[in-house]
């Protein structure tokens, strides 16, 4: 059996969700909240700083969304999410890493800190993020022209970009010039892996510190 510890809300989780809505596999969330104390226990006991997702594949534990998703290639009859080939394999983990580096991290730290206090925000190191963030959309609407995917089939950088673009763009909304990045954005939300993902989500939207009624994709049902 494949057991997920994570939470919906989570976009590292996301990423391992769309993985195996992709791979076809079943697998049982174990949502990690103050309302499942042995959760919370067991990612303590499995990650360094207690952080999810992780899997747990008949005692089998693995925590780091990336390696979760390389992990879920072994199972299942699926085309794989990280290529065989290797300059491809090395260039979707690159890709993996930009979403997850350059999007998804200060997409993070924006949040944190618009849910301090007031008086302990850090308004320079915000603005030079989202700076930082504005620089990684325009290299990135360069890489998606021409491409439908971000690294040759639908694959583990794909499953790292749809979280990442999907709560950047309201944290940070992704210049309406960058063609190429939006239509690609749009893209990711129509798969069916993306958008299951997506709904599981939809409870939890009162709970983001930013508004984004313009955005029907994430409006509550």
């Amino acid at each position: 059996m494949i057991a997920i510890y994570g939470h919906p809300f989570s976009s590292h989780c996301w990423k391992v969700y769309i993985a195996l809505r992709e791979r076809g596999l079943d697998w049982e969330a174990r949502t990690v909240d103050p309302t499942q104390p042995e959760h919370q226990a067991f990612c303590r006991e499995a990650a360094p700083t207690g952080q999810f997702p992780v899997l747990d594949h008949d005692g089998h534990v693995v925590i780091e969304s990336a390696a979760i998703v390389e992990y879920l290639d072994g199972l299942g009859k699926a085309a794989p999410m990280v290529p065989k080939d290797r300059d491809a394999a090395i260039e979707a983990r690159q890709m993996d890493a930009v979403f997850d580096d350059y999007l998804n991290a200060p997409v993070g730290r924006i949040v944190l800190n618009e849910l301090r206090p007031e008086t302990c925000r850090d308004a320079f190191g915000v603005a030079e993020v989202r700076e930082k963030m504005t620089q990684a959309y325009r290299w990135l609407d360069g890489w998606m022209t021409g491409r439908d995917w971000a690294a040759g089939a639908f694959g583990i950088a794909d499953c790292a970009a749809a979280p990442a673009l999907f709560y950047a763009h309201w944290v940070h909304p992704i210049p309406m010039d960058l063609r190429a990045l939006h239509s690609y954005r749009k893209r990711l939300l129509t798969r069916p892996s993306v958008a299951a993902t997506v709904d599981d989500a939809r409870f939890f939207r009162p709970y983001f510190p930013f508004k984004t009624d313009s955005d029907p994709d994430w409006l509550p049902s």
